[in-house]
């Protein structure tokens, strides 16, 4: 059974960075990074095929800010986060696909794993 792992939140200040680690047990066909502010919908903040390729939102909300990548010795999924501000703030969540659906990335129905999540809070 392929489990998900997560660390790397804390409190940071504005402007501060932070790097989120997702360890994975098994094969998965794609990876994602989702964050939920409380009285939001859950969103999707970076993805990654088990092919390397990455996807990022269409908006500007992490655009150049946010980088996903992975470290397939470690199995490990990474979201370094800089240029951090307080609309980042939100429990932060590593997902799993281990198999492929006609989903698109930024979809939470296209992953069947998720990790316990971890809090983010960026605040002076």
């Amino acid at each position: 059974e392929v489990q998900l792992v997560e660390s790397g939140g804390g409190l940071v200040q504005p402007g501060g960075s932070l790097r989120l680690s997702c360890t994975t047990s098994g094969y998965t066909y794609r990876r994602a990074w989702f964050r939920q502010a409380p009285g939001k919908e859950r969103e999707a903040v970076a993805g990654l095929y088990a092919s390397g390729g990455t996807y990022y939102p269409d908006t500007d909300s992490v655009k150049g800010r946010f980088t996903i990548s992975q470290d397939n010795a470690k199995n490990t999924l990474y979201l370094q986060m800089t240029g951090l501000k307080p609309e980042d703030t939100a429990m932060y969540y590593c997902a799993a696909a281990t198999y492929s659906r006609p989903l698109n990335w930024y979809s939470a129905s296209a992953y069947n794993l998720w990790g316990q999540g971890t809090q983010v809070t960026v605040s002076s």
